[in-house]
C-alpha cells in the first residue's frame, strides 16, 4: 500500500487528486495541505511513502520544500505536480531529491505508474518533463563559458549591487569590475544589466 500526501495550494486541483486517487486499489491518500509550513508540521507526527508535491506554494516554493523535506526525512518519495514545464525547474526539482516529475496535464494512468515507480526507488519523467530536460541540457551545453571571476560579478550584478559594491565584496576596482561587466555583455551577447540578468536567470546560470 503506497501512503500519499498532497502539497498543492489549489483547493481544487486537490478535490480533483483525491478524486482520482481514493478508490485505487494499492494507494492510500494520507492526507494534505496547501502550504509549506502545514505539510512540514503533518510530518513531525506523522509519515508517508510518496508526497506529491506542486512548485508554486504561498510560503515556500516546491524545490525548497522538497529539499527540505529530504533532509529531514530522506525515506519519503518526491513527486512533483506541476505546470511548469521549463527544464530549469524540473532540473532543480530533481537536485534537491525529487524522485519524478509530472506535469498537471497527466492523465490517472500517468499518475498511478509515477507513484509505483518512485515509491519503489525509481525515477519517473513525464515524456514532456524528460523532453524539457533533454533540450535543456543541449541548450546549456551551447552557454558561453564564464570564468570563476565573471559568475562571482554576474551573481552579485544580479543582486542588484553597484560597480563600486562588487569592487568593494570582491577586493577589486571598480574598473575591473566594469570590464568584467563588459566581457559578461560580449560572451552572452546582452546589451544591458535587465537583459544580462535575464539571459542568467532563462538559462539557470544564477
Amino acid at each position: 500500500m503506497i501512503q500519499v500526501y498532497i502539497v498543492e495550494d489549489h483547493k481544487i486541483v486537490i478535490e480533483g487528486i483525491v478524486s482520482l486517487l481514493q478508490n485505487e486499489k494499492g494507494v492510500k491518500l494520507s492526507g494534505h495541505s496547501t502550504t509549506a509550513r502545514e505539510c512540514l508540521q503533518f510530518f513531525q507526527s506523522h509519515t508517508a511513502d510518496v508526497i506529491l508535491m506542486d512548485i508554486n506554494l504561498p510560503d515556500m516554493n516546491g524545490i525548497d520544500l522538497c529539499r527540505e523535506i529530504k533532509k529531514l526525512y530522506p525515506g519519503i518519495m518526491v513527486l512533483a505536480l506541476s505546470t511548469y514545464n521549463q527544464g530549469v525547474y524540473i532540473s532543480k526539482m530533481m537536485e534537491n531529491g525529487a524522485s519524478g516529475y509530472l506535469l498537471k496535464n497527466s492523465d490517472k494512468r500517468e499518475i498511478i505508474q509515477a507513484l509505483h515507480d518512485v515509491a519503489k526507488g525509481k525515477t519517473y519523467l513525464s515524456f514532456e518533463a524528460a523532453h524539457a530536460l533533454r533540450t535543456a541540457s543541449i541548450k546549456n551545453s551551447e552557454l558561453p563559458v564564464l570564468t570563476k571571476r565573471e559568475k562571482e560579478v554576474l551573481l552579485l550584478i544580479a543582486e542588484g549591487l553597484t560597480n563600486g559594491q562588487i569592487g568593494e565584496k570582491l577586493f577589486i576596482s571598480s574598473d575591473t569590475v566594469d570590464t568584467h561587466r563588459k566581457n559578461l555583455y560580449n560572451k552572452l551577447n546582452v546589451r544591458n544589466t535587465a537583459t544580462l540578468i535575464r539571459y542568467a536567470i532563462d538559462n539557470s546560470m544564477i
